[in-house]
């Protein structure tokens, strides 16, 4: 008698309804043609319960057929009820509404404008902001640069102090990479390819390149995945190839390969990467040209050479601290540097990656740019160096906050998928995206307007280099690099508040040589080792 209890009846009620009605309404659709349509319901969903009792792959639809696809339904639908209905406008995950409306009416050069007061608490601890001057400087006109070259470059580069970050080529649609260096092209800042190969798509319209080289030399590799001087040289001495980023790791899935599927490596990939088409893609977790510090510094200068002399670096997310001192200990005792490192946090994105790996590996984007200026000016070295920063980088305060920490220029990737029409809808991963920014569908990307969505990249970084100019100009600057740590303040969790140069430790130039107040700085130091990532 238990299998007739009522929870029993319950769980098959609307199988068992379906089931009876469909009965009932045969004979009636067979002399009535307007019995048709509900009898055709009845046996569909008579079909699909007894599809579900068969079925072994979910168990929630044996126990409850045909209500059990509302769970199904409901689960997919999450993600934009929690986005529309629940999250207030400053939810942080990982974007808010504030900051998503922010890139979105600049990149349409709409009302960026809010009304009424800030929605933050002020009285938070971690709250931040930046001091303004009583006298105001004029704000600035001219387009904030840098010159990246050490000395070892020939052929020294002016970026931008925002540029888009590393998206490649089959993470990203054809239409979206065209509009991102059609942008890029008519508002003079430079895009990163990413690892996926320097597509037909990014040479169209003619934009600075930043040419990623990752650890499957994706576009400049032998047929059995080995790095090709000859391929490269004749990339990097492309005129719209301005610098060479070697990506050593990358924020979301740092020390973590990857792999393309088969299925999606279409002609058009394979073509810029370089690897057959509809075989699996190989991305290792490790470069195969170097295993030292030394090592990849003689890369670095390798690399240069076949560039006739453009700047070349490398993009990596801080981890084990004595590795990147080795890497610092072996640009000491050989005289060798990289043009520029970029620091790519933690909290940076990516189309798919696990989430342990998402949540919990590798340091947040303030703890390992602080980290990286600090060792390099702890040992003579932040001269030769330029820094970029990358990770959650939208608006402009952020782009203030870590250029105070040390950054010399900052990459935003999604603040730019932003601008060309993503509403975050977190479908990256299964090539559904809904607006034709992360997809190979053809369907789908032709929804991303390649002429429209290129003028809102453009405004974008434009509205967003405006915005840095009056708040540098508000608080007495005249440019970016006047940013100092003592500028942008801190409430701390004891209430306290602090500028950055009192919250964090900042290393006088020299001192880490001399032997720095910080253990665990001195401890890194002296273990590091220049011809191995392993500990002494």
């Amino acid at each position: 008698m238990r299998y007739l209890s009522l929870p029993f009846i319950g769980r098959y009620m609307a199988y068992s309804v379906a089931l009876i009605a469909a009965m009932v309404l045969l004979p009636f659709s067979l002399s009535d043609p307007i019995y048709w349509l509900p009898f055709g319901l009845a046996a569909a969903l008579v079909s699909l319960g007894t599809h579900d009792l068969l079925q072994t792959r979910h168990s929630l639809l044996r126990n409850y057929p045909i209500v059990g696809h509302i769970r199904f339904l409901l689960e997919a639908v999450r993600p934009e009820i929690r986005q529309y209905f629940a999250e207030s406008d400053t939810d942080t995950q990982p974007f808010s509404r504030s900051e998503r409306t922010l890139a979105f009416e600049r990149a349409k050069k709409t009302n960026d404008k809010f009304p009424f007061g800030t929605e933050l608490d002020v009285n938070a601890a971690s709250f931040e902001w930046i001091n303004h001057s009583i006298a105001p400087r004029p704000v600035a006109t001219e387009p904030f640069r840098t010159t990246v070259g050490g000395p070892g470059c020939l052929q020294p580069y002016s970026t931008s102090v925002m540029n888009i970050s590393a998206m490649s080529f089959g993470a990203l649609s054809a239409n979206a990479i065209l509009a991102l260096n059609l942008g890029a092209q008519r508002g003079g800042f430079a895009h990163d390819t990413g690892e996926g190969g320097f597509s037909r798509h990014h040479r169209q319209h003619g934009g600075d390149i930043i040419l990623q080289i990752a650890s499957g030399y994706f576009g400049c590799r032998t047929p059995d995945g080995r790095f090709s001087p000859e391929r490269f040289a004749e990339l990097a001495n492309e005129s719209q190839v301005k610098m060479i980023e070697i990506k050593l790791s990358q924020g979301a899935k740092p020390g973590h390969g990857g792999v393309l599927p088969a299925a999606k490596v279409s002609q058009e990939i394979a073509l810029a990467r370089g690897v057959p088409v509809g075989r699996d893609c190989i991305s290792p977790a490790r470069h195969s040209e170097f295993s030292s510090p030394r090592g990849l510094l003689e890369y670095v200068e390798r690399l240069r050479k076949l560039a006739l002399g453009k700047p070349v670096g490398f993009k990596l997310c801080v981890g084990h601290p004595w590795e990147f001192l080795g890497i610092c200990k072996a640009m000491l005792e050989t005289g060798l540097f990289p043009d520029f490192i970029v620091v790519d946090g933690a909290e940076g994105g990516t189309g798919a990656g696990p989430l342990e790996f998402i949540d919990h590996v590798g340091m947040p984007l303030r703890d390992g740019l602080l980290f990286v200026h600090n060792a390099l000016v702890g040992l003579n070295l932040r001269q030769h160096v330029k820094l970029g920063a990358s990770g959650k980088v939208i608006t402009a305060f952020d782009m203030a906050r870590v250029i105070a920490l040390g950054a010399d220029w900052c990459n935003s990737a999604r603040g730019f998928m932003f601008s060309l029409g993503c509403i975050q809808s977190l479908r990256c991963h299964t090539d559904q995206c809904p607006v034709g920014v992360a997809t190979q569908d053809p369907v789908r990307q032709r929804a991303l307007v390649v002429s429209e969505k290129a003028s809102r990249v453009e405004s974008f970084h434009r509205e967003t280099i405006l915005a840095l100019a009056e708040l540098l100009a508000a608080a007495g600057l005249d440019h970016p690099a006047d940013l100092t740590p003592r500028h942008v303040i801190k409430r701390t969790a004891s209430g306290q508040v602090q500028t950055f140069e009192q919250i964090y430790g900042f290393l006088k130039p020299g001192e880490l040589l001399s032997g720095a107040d910080d253990p665990q700085l001195r401890d890194a130091w002296s273990k590091a080792r220049s011809d191995s990532f392993s500990l002494t």
